[in-house]
């Protein structure tokens, strides 16, 4: 069974100085409030993989705790560069591993399944293979030539940012499920912070929405707007303010710095985050908490089949 802890309790005993690190979200439920409290107990020396390494890892590397960079997809979505990765790449700061998307989720799925590698495409076209040491090619056993291959992509640690689990650990998502599954089943360990811990029965309700096991889970923590300045499907909206203001902030190291002084190692945790951020956030609330279309499953029917 998952331990529960506050995000700092997890945080302090399960990422380690040096380890490989994944958090998860694709577009919604980037655990912002563990990126940044990784920052705050300055846990360095960290190789930080992600399929698109977003804001949370711009601000990560502009806080010095990255050594190592392993993405797919760089950019500021929608918005533009990421200055602090940008800076530290040029700088020679930091070590850099680029994969396509596809790829990365290969090399992932291979990890969870404990295969020696996985069959890739869209990769011998370009010039990845010849700079990342991930990638061979093996001749195909059923005659189709020979083919591109990827090594498993094991994090020693995936963090990831759900919209509820229960008190067990089983977490459900709904929306974009992006790369959660294949990151926490690949990697050793798993933290996974929620907007909300329910009991096992309301899981229960709505089983196919549970994405993964308790099983497979080290510690839970609740921490609620976890993922702003991204969003949570049916929680509250994506801040795209947010992005911009920091595009502007971290055009310098300055001004990246200043904002982590402020907002990071200025405040105790996430609470005192969302409180310096209220207004914003009830904001982003209001907006992002709109009922969707109902879907009819059938289950007062089926009860009343066994019923009779």
């Amino acid at each position: 069974m998952a331990e529960r802890a506050t995000l700092s309790e997890a945080v302090a005993e399960l990422v380690e100085p040096g380890s490989s690190l994944y958090i998860t979200g694709f577009t919604h439920l980037i655990g912002f409030a563990a990126a940044h409290e990784i920052i705050r107990q300055k846990i360095e020396d960290l190789t930080l993989i992600r399929l698109t390494p977003d804001v949370v890892y711009d601000q990560m590397i502009a806080a010095g705790v990255a050594s190592r960079l392993v993405f797919s997809y760089l950019g500021n979505p929608g918005v533009g560069n990421l200055h602090a990765i940008r800076r530290a790449i040029e700088g020679g700061e930091i070590e850099w591993t680029e994969y396509t998307h596809g790829s990365l989720i290969a090399a992932l799925r291979a990890a969870a399944s404990n295969l020696p590698f996985a069959p890739v495409e869209a990769v011998g076209a370009t010039d990845l293979m010849k700079h990342n040491p991930g990638y061979a090619t093996v001749e195909d056993p059923f005659g189709g030539g020979e083919i591109a291959v990827v090594a498993p992509v094991r994090p020693d640690l995936a963090i990831v940012h759900v919209q509820r689990v229960d008190q067990h650990g089983n977490v459900q998502v709904w929306g974009s499920t992006g790369d959660i599954r294949e990151a926490a089943m690949a990697a050793d360990r798993v933290i996974v912070t929620a907007e909300e811990i329910v009991d096992e029965a309301e899981l229960r309700s709505d089983p196919n929405r549970t994405l993964l096991l308790g099983a497979n889970v080290e510690a839970i923590a609740l921490a609620p707007m976890a993922a702003h300045p991204s969003y949570a499907q049916g929680m509250y909206a994506r801040d795209n303010r947010f992005y911009r203001e920091w595009a502007e902030m971290s055009s310098t190291a300055e001004g990246a710095r200043a904002y982590l002084d402020r907002e990071v190692h200025g405040l105790d945790g996430r609470e005192a985050y969302c409180e310096l951020h209220r207004e914003r956030l009830n904001e982003l609330k209001r907006v992002g908490d709109q009922p969707a279309g109902t879907v009819n499953f059938g289950i007062n029917a089926a009860i009343a089949d066994v019923q009779e």
